[in-house]
């Protein structure tokens, strides 16, 4: 991945909506979901969620397709792997085993860090 990628992600991501709307899409794995039920499963109002949703596709890191009416949006986790990648790259001095005891999310102390 080339710096400029990476920005354009981290900056697509750097908004609370788009970044729950991320998180909910990672959820709902490869077939995504509707920008609809993103929509409602997050309480934003339709319009608002397609303005997000396109600021993701256009960051690379979700894609959209047409089935009928709606739009399902779905993360392009091979996209995604290549963000964390990017980000770890270069952990502790060309020693990125020492990134992978990195506590997970639902680890007490990591949600304690988080508030």
């Amino acid at each position: 991945m080339v710096e400029d990628d990476a920005v354009a992600a981290l900056a697509a991501l750097a908004h609370g909506d788009r970044l729950k709307a991320f998180r909910l899409l990672v959820k709902a794995g490869p077939d995504g979901m509707p920008s609809g039920e993103v929509a409602e499963a997050l309480a934003i109002q339709p319009t608002r969620m397609s303005f997000h949703l396109a600021a993701l596709e256009r960051s690379g890191l979700v894609s959209a397709r047409r089935v009928g009416r709606k739009i399902y949006y779905a993360v392009r986790f091979d996209d995604m792997r290549r963000l964390l990648a990017f980000l770890t790259e270069d952990c502790c001095n060309g020693h990125p085993e020492i990134c992978s005891g990195l506590p997970s999310p639902n680890d007490a102390a990591a949600k304690e860090d988080v508030t």
